[in-house]
């Protein structure tokens, strides 16, 4: 166990390669963007409310797509349709970006219905994090260009996410992206901690999201090649014994073995229950995966299921530091 993953880094996973990675257009005031909810649904209009003006605070045009209010069970239409809206999107020359509304599940269900070729032809910045992760790991296998891990449309976005955003996504900028000190008027910082199974820097593509997204994804052709890869994943609502068995599959199947390096976000809601005391906590599996890797590897970054989050460009070049627990970007996600 202690050295599963570097033991399973032999071939064998079936990945699609990551070349030549192209940049989206930035966003600039003024610019339209698509809605869209390709995972669950919002039932509640004042929501959708909040998003159009949250896209319009930021000032953007927002274009609700042709399916955005409509439920087929828990999902927001049937595969197909949401499948139409993802394409559509992709498709208008008028539209300069595509933000997901929310997660929830569905994404890894529309994936056979994307025209690949269409989205490849039209880059521009896809925006969502969650179940969006299914979204964000097919395009970088199958469209080649880049997709940001950030707030959905649907977030709450307070003044840290929005600036780290619009650092990326309209500045173009390469931000050295690190915790706030999080003191909040204590002795000792409790919140926005780092905690390093393995020091060290490493440099490489950001590929990751929700792990267990990530994990449904495996041995299925809409998985980018991770050799190389700053793997950053993050979970909600996952008690530590899932967390280990979703590291273990991805240490099975050879990817843990083949990356440069590991971020670990937030894990909300990620504590034992009361049936596992005794058990292992998240950072004891986190160290007994991440730490034999012999790559750099921290846990504690500020994205994932949180109000404050990074904007972290699937398929940028970046550079971690896991003692002082930062990225920093190396190229600009947009051009």
């Amino acid at each position: 166990m202690a050295a599963l993953g570097a033991a399973m880094a032999a071939p064998g996973l079936s990945t699609a390669p990551l070349a030549g990675v192209v940049k989206p257009p930035r966003l600039r005031p003024g610019d339209s963007v698509g809605l869209i909810e390709p995972a669950g649904f919002t039932d509640d209009s004042f929501d959708l409310d909040l998003v159009k003006e949250t896209i319009v605070a930021m000032g953007l045009v927002p274009r609700p797509a042709r399916h955005l209010v409509e439920r087929y069970g828990y999902l927001a239409g049937t595969d197909a349709d949401r499948a139409a809206d993802v394409n559509a999107m992709f498709a208008d020359q008028q539209v300069r970006a595509v933000f997901a509304t929310r997660g929830g599940w569905g994404c890894a269900r529309i994936l056979p219905y994307l025209d690949f070729a269409k989205i490849r032809a039209n880059p521009k910045l896809l925006i969502g994090f969650s179940d969006i992760t299914a979204l964000h790991l097919a395009f970088a296998a199958r469209a080649g260009f880049v997709t940001i891990h950030g707030p959905n449309a649907a977030s709450s976005w307070p003044r840290f996410s929005w600036d780290a955003f619009r650092a990326v996504a309209f500045d173009g900028a390469t931000p050295l992206m690190t915790n706030p000190d999080g003191h909040e008027d204590r002795l000792v910082q409790r919140s926005g901690r780092i905690l390093t199974f393995r020091g060290g820097k490493a440099s490489g593509r950001l590929l990751g999201g929700n792990l267990t997204v990530l994990s449904t994804l495996m041995g299925t052709p809409w998985l980018p090649d991770f050799d190389g890869a700053i793997l950053f994943i993050e979970d909600v609502s996952e008690q530590p014994y899932r967390i280990d068995r979703m590291l273990t599959q991805l240490a099975l199947a050879g990817l843990l073995g083949r990356v440069a390096g590991v971020v670990f976000g937030q894990c909300t809601d990620c504590g034992p229950s009361g049936a596992s005391y005794g058990g292992f906590t998240l950072a004891e599996v986190l160290r007994q995966h991440l730490a034999p890797l012999g790559v750099p590897a921290f846990q504690g970054a500020l994205f994932g299921h949180v109000a404050s989050q990074f904007s972290l460009p699937v398929g940028c070049r970046a550079e971690i530091d896991a003692d002082a627990g930062t990225i920093r970007l190396l190229e600009p996600a947009v051009r």
